[in-house]
């Protein structure tokens, strides 16, 4: 009898183990089917004005990749920085920025790459002040109060700025402000000048009527740059698909401003006249990333760390595509 339900109990506990298993083969073959999903998801940071949230708007993008079998995730960022931020702990694969914050995240470690850039734009981005204000100059901004993006495009305009002027950071009182919290605090005349770069320079022109004493003209590049973490840059079929997107909405947006703004207008909540003011003063075209560029952003992390603005001296190299794939 002992012996019988020792063979029952036996077969009781097979038949849990056999379940058990399975359950886990189950589970295993469900996390890598996730995982391989996953893989085939492009996660796209955008900001609220830009080539890529334009190509986000049209829709085009979604269906070359699906035809290859990839999906799109996008994600809204107020600015630079925040969106490589979130680059930096793996929550986007793919984004743009302007100069200054790749410069930030490469100091804090951010598995970057540089993976392409539109022209040069110093005519869109600025320092202005209100139309009234005493300030003529960007001399006269000693000891006043100035708001910007910390990390961002600006923030090296405003350092070359005041460098041509004979000031140093420490001369102004830096108030960093996101750029809807910055104009409110410049329509409260809670900061003296705001450094901003377009659409918001644009709208601000236009809307406030302020007065600029200093635009990136004979100072800066202010590029647009396209990056992605170290891992999504080896993925030459995704990334070739976006770029020959990127460009072709370029053209399109060239071509076609007045149209382009009004398409865009209501999608970022921006006037229909500022968005043409912004689109008429860039240039336009997808650039590899050469050399010079690279030098360039060499002399702003050089700057930067000279400032302390960032911990380390870093080498703009080790974020080079063409260095990756050595």
């Amino acid at each position: 009898m002992k012996k019988k339900r020792k063979i029952w109990l036996l077969s009781i506990f097979s038949i849990i183990m056999l379940i058990v298993s399975a359950c886990g083969q189950e589970e295993n073959s469900s996390t890598i089917a996730d995982a391989k999903e996953s893989d085939k998801t492009i996660r796209i940071g955008y900001q609220k004005f830009g080539t890529l949230n334009i190509l986000k708007s049209k829709g085009e993008l979604e269906t070359h990749l699906k035809e290859v079998g990839y999906t799109v995730d996008w994600t809204e960022f107020p600015a630079g920085p925040q969106l490589l931020e979130a680059l930096n702990v793996g929550s986007i694969d793919f984004g743009h920025t302007g100069e200054a914050p790749p410069i930030f995240a490469q100091a804090a470690n951010a598995p970057l790459v540089y993976i392409a850039n539109q022209p040069a734009n110093p005519s869109g981005e600025a320092i202005v002040v209100q139309k009234d204000s005493p300030i003529k100059n960007v001399k006269d901004l000693k000891g006043k109060k100035v708001g910007l993006n910390k990390g961002s495009n600006v923030h090296y305009l405003l350092v070359k700025a005041l460098e041509e002027a004979g000031l140093a950071l420490d001369d102004i009182q830096p108030v960093y402000l996101p750029p809807a919290d910055a104009r409110a605090a410049f329509e409260g005349n809670q900061i003296d000048a705001w450094v901003i770069w377009d659409p918001f320079l644009s709208a601000a022109e236009l809307e406030l009527e302020t007065k600029t004493i200093q635009d990136g003209e004979g100072l800066v590049a202010n590029r647009e740059f396209f990056l992605a973490t170290d891992s999504f840059a080896g993925n030459e079929e995704a990334l070739k698909i976006i770029k020959e997107e990127l460009i072709k909405v370029d053209k399109w947006i060239e071509e076609n401003p007045r149209d382009v703004a009004e398409f865009l207008s209501p999608e970022i909540g921006m006037s229909v006249e500022a968005l043409e003011k912004t689109l008429n003063r860039k240039e336009y075209g997808l650039e590899e990333i050469s050399n010079g560029v690279l030098d360039d952003q060499q002399k702003i992390a050089d700057t930067f760390y000279h400032l302390k603005l960032i911990p380390s001296k870093i080498n703009i190299l080790d974020a080079s595509a063409d260095l990756k794939k050595q």
